[in-house]
């Protein structure tokens, strides 16, 4: 696919910015690239940006070939929301610290950059998590996330209880803390700082991870991602949030329903060659290194 037209989204005001955005607009319109940045990277660059043409985020993907993200894996998280019914490329950089999912570094961004325009290239389509959350009845609101919806804690509040069912069928009471449903997107996300597994980001499943389970027999389940996960929230008055990806979400109240099911979007990743899932994870956890 020819690539004429690159969206750049970045996170606001990250230090890195000014020097980073000018020269690579600059580096595009040597080959014939137009470059559209949101509104949240021309604040940051003021006068610097006019090299480019300046669009809402949520308008951006539909107008170009490539989105690039500057950023961390949040930067990437709130991306792909604005991409989820466009069939958009990723192609993220970390300008972060740990960063799973931007593997590309900033030292690696030009050189990575001409293999996509060769065409030398891997693009990775994630699957996506749906997320209704069933209130009296009916649906109070609907979430798509690239890594995990987590039902936690609001506050200082006591244990909480949950009453979990797949497929229709009662799997058990849990008490905890809180409950992560992941993709293996996210699995290396919250879910893995709460003792989940790594899975392989093509394997067709989602893991429920309890936070902090009140008994040691609760342990981290994976399941078919065709399956369908229902989480009713049994506590009476303590206060419980449900988060999607880390930075969307609303408060819950004793006998919402959260159902969790395939996503009819998907998230479409750009790797160069070089770059592969083990060995990110060696690089990110340190594999080897006493």
């Amino acid at each position: 696919m020819a690539i004429r037209s690159i969206g750049i989204i970045s996170k606001p005001k990250r230090d890195r910015l000014e020097e980073v955005v000018p020269p690579l607009i600059d580096w595009l319109a040597k080959r014939n690239i137009k470059a559209l940045i949101d509104h949240e990277t021309a604040d940051t660059l003021g006068s610097a940006s006019h090299a480019a043409a300046v669009i809402d985020r949520s308008q951006l993907a539909p107008k170009c070939d490539l989105l690039l993200v500057l950023g961390g894996d949040g930067t990437l998280l709130a991306a792909a929301r604005h991409v989820q019914n466009c069939n958009i490329p990723i192609f993220a950089v970390n300008l972060g610290s740990l960063g799973f999912l931007t593997a590309i570094t900033i030292s690696e961004l030009y050189p990575s950059l001409e293999l996509v325009l060769e065409g030398k290239h891997q693009v990775e389509c994630r699957k996506m998590l749906q997320i209704d959350v069933m209130r009296a009845g009916a649906v109070a609101a609907t979430y798509h996330a690239l890594n995990d919806a987590v039902l936690n804690k609001a506050a200082i509040a006591r244990i909480l209880d949950f009453q979990l069912f797949i497929d229709g069928q009662f799997v058990n009471f849990l008490k905890a803390d809180g409950l992560i449903v992941s993709t293996p997107t996210g699995s290396t996300a919250y879910s893995l700082a709460a003792g989940g597994p790594i899975v392989y980001p093509t394997v067709d499943a989602f893991v429920l991870t309890p936070i902090c389970p009140h008994t040691l027999t609760n342990r981290p389940l994976v399941v078919p991602d065709r399956s369908r996960i229902e989480i009713v929230l049994k506590s009476e008055s303590e206060s419980v949030f449900l988060t999607v990806d880390g930075q969307v979400g609303l408060g819950f109240h004793s006998e919402d329903r959260v159902i969790c099911s395939l996503s009819p979007y998907r998230t479409s990743l750009v790797h160069p060659p070089h770059k592969e899932f083990f060995g990110v994870l060696r690089s990110k956890l340190k594999w080897g290194e006493r």
